[in-house]
């Protein structure tokens, strides 16, 4: 599969937004249908949405799901204050939506699906304590994981794990796949199945390394 550098990603990226394209709803939108091709309505989902526009992603995704009927709940460790524009309209939108948001994993909740928007392809730095010990509260618990970009705890560029990382089922890319969840190695162990959602995004001009 063509893979391609967080660098070549990012140009894509900003060369959309630039056109006037609004990236997020549609990465939103796109996991959303993902999880709805595969799990009835009366499904139960925990949005682990992070301090960036990862998070953004999955509160797009979390809201598509809550008002198609699924029993959607998010987690948001870091607080809403220090979202970066994006995430914040995101925010905004699953609370004018009636989501239930929460700053820690509920021990009272027991989801059918975790969709894993943490940190995506922005992780250049091992999990703190506090990160870490979500992603082995995730881990722990054993069941299906939809991680959005990259599976958290994994260098997008290398693969390499900074630290334990979600174990996810799929792992939904977003313009492009990324070096980290192709090569061989960490990343590709724990992105599980991984699936593309181009967003309607031309890809990386750069020549991509092919695995």
């Amino acid at each position: 599969m063509p893979s391609y550098s967080v660098a070549q990603i990012r140009l894509a990226e900003q060369s959309a937004l630039a056109s006037g394209r609004a990236l997020m709803p549609l990465a939103g939108a796109a996991a959303a249908a993902f999880v709805a091709a595969r799990f009835p309505p009366s499904t139960s989902v925990l949005a682990l949405a992070g301090p960036g526009n990862n998070g953004g992603d999955a509160l797009e995704a979390a809201s598509r799901l809550l008002a198609q009927g699924f029993d959607v709940l998010v987690v948001l460790p870091s607080g809403s204050d220090k979202l970066p524009s994006d995430a914040a309209r995101a925010w905004t939108g699953w609370q004018a939506g009636g989501g239930r948001t929460l700053e820690a994993w509920p021990g009272d909740f027991a989801p059918d699906l975790v969709i894993d928007g943490l940190f995506g392809i922005g992780l250049n730095r091992p999990l703190d304590a506090a990160w870490q010990s979500l992603v082995d509260t995730v881990n722990d618990w054993q069941g299906p994981v939809l991680a959005l970009d990259v599976p958290s705890g994994i260098d997008a560029d290398t693969g390499s794990a900074l630290g334990r990382p979600v174990r996810a089922r799929w792992t939904l890319s977003f313009i492009a796949p990324c070096h980290g969840v192709t090569r061989p190695g960490a990343g590709r162990d724990a992105a599980g199945e991984c699936h593309l959602a181009t967003l309607g995004v031309a890809p990386p001009q750069a020549d991509p390394t092919r695995e």
